[in-house]
């Protein structure tokens, strides 16, 4: 991509990443998915196969047959919005964007060989210029990523588990596997928030999307503080029926709650990993190659040992609470067997080495937020 193709870039000037992995801003549990699949020998080619009995080619002919695509002639303010996101992510081929006539603000990014970009005209409408360059951004790097190609198995293996509800435990398998796909893209949302973050390089837009996407276009009638004070609220409040209730709500969506979402930015960008990234300082996709499936998953097993020790969810709380009090019971009872402490003096040797290496650990803040439309 030459500079040339950015010539009507609108706004202020804004930093480029050269090179950029979309390492730089994965949230772990989705970077550590991914990692595995590119090192997977075979992956690219299964999934190449798979795309004959996926709807893809229909899809394109839907949207470009029912929908308008985003060009010079259409849509013109957004085809810049578009190509100055890869510009600045420096995605060398601009995806086919187009626009469809739907109420409901959304946005999806699809495709297994070459990833589509889709927005609704109720998002169109909604959002300001700023607001709308950051869900661009957002969906651009789920096509950095290679989301778009996992989005696209969601879609057909949650229509194929519909086809296949009457043949016994057929749909029970199928829903298994578009369960964990679920869990694993709510964490792509949040990468690709980031993604759309480091796009517009305005918190305050993307913020007001997240808003707005939540209750409509009445800004004067909402307060971003207020708005983040709902999502601590949700985190903290309630009891364990709660905390049920809350899995189960969100175990059916794609995308985390909004509140959710707009808590995890924040928290990603008052980060030092952004701030390296915007100095400069990011991983390169050359270097994608090497990236240690071990590391990553390690990275990403610490993060949900971060949250489950810093959340204030009375669920986590609780297995939080249980996890250190194995982890004690299993320090006396190795003391009591190696002899090494007994009666009271091994009784204060065990909590004292214990809760001192819990203690600076839950002193240290979390490394990390899970931190799309």
């Amino acid at each position: 991509m030459t500079d040339s193709s950015h010539e009507r870039v609108p706004g202020r000037q804004r930093g480029r990443f050269p090179g950029i992995s979309s390492r730089a801003y994965e949230h772990p549990a989705d970077r550590s998915a991914l990692v595995a699949l590119r090192r997977l020998s075979g992956f690219d080619t299964v999934f190449k196969a798979l795309s004959g009995l996926l709807p893809e080619r229909s899809l394109r002919l839907l949207f470009l047959s029912d929908s308008v695509r985003v060009s010079d002639e259409q849509f013109a303010h957004l085809h810049t919005m578009l190509r100055d996101a890869c510009y600045i992510l420096d995605l060398e081929k601009v995806p086919a964007m187009y626009v469809t006539q739907d109420p409901k603000p959304n946005a999806m990014c699809i495709g297994l060989d070459e990833p589509i970009i889709v927005v609704t005209t109720g998002l169109v409408e909604l959002l300001d210029e700023e607001e709308m360059r950051a869900v661009v951004g957002h969906e651009v790097g789920h096509a950095l990523s290679g989301h778009s190609v996992y989005r696209t198995v969601l879609l057909f293996l949650t229509g194929l588990a519909v086809k296949v509800a009457w043949i016994p435990l057929g749909n029970v398998a199928i829903m298994a596997i578009v369960t964990a796909l679920r869990e694993w893209f709510r964490k792509s949302e949040l990468s690709a928030d980031r993604a759309g973050l480091l796009v517009g390089q305005d918190l305050r837009a993307s913020m007001r999307g997240l808003m707005k996407i939540a209750g409509g276009n009445h800004l004067h009638e909402m307060n971003v503080d207020a708005f983040l004070a709902q999502a601590e609220e949700y985190e903290a409040g309630g009891d364990l029926r709660d905390s049920v209730l809350k899995i189960l709500n969100v175990l059916p969506r794609s995308h985390p709650f909004t509140t959710v979402r707009a808590a995890e930015l924040k928290k990603w960008a008052e980060s030092r990993d952004y701030q390296r990234i915007m100095d400069g300082h990011y991983p390169r996709r050359a270097e994608d190659k090497d990236t240690s499936v071990t590391d990553s998953f390690r990275e990403s097993a610490s993060h949900y040992a971060d949250t489950v020790r810093t959340s204030k969810d009375p669920l986590m709380k609780l297995v939080g609470d249980l996890a250190g009090g194995a982890g004690d019971l299993g320090g006396r009872l190795r003391d009591r067997f190696t002899g090494n402490g007994s009666g009271s003096g091994s009784g204060n040797n065990g909590p004292a080495n214990g809760g001192g290496s819990g203690t600076g650990k839950e002193g240290r803040e979390g490394r990390e937020g899970d931190g799309t439309a």
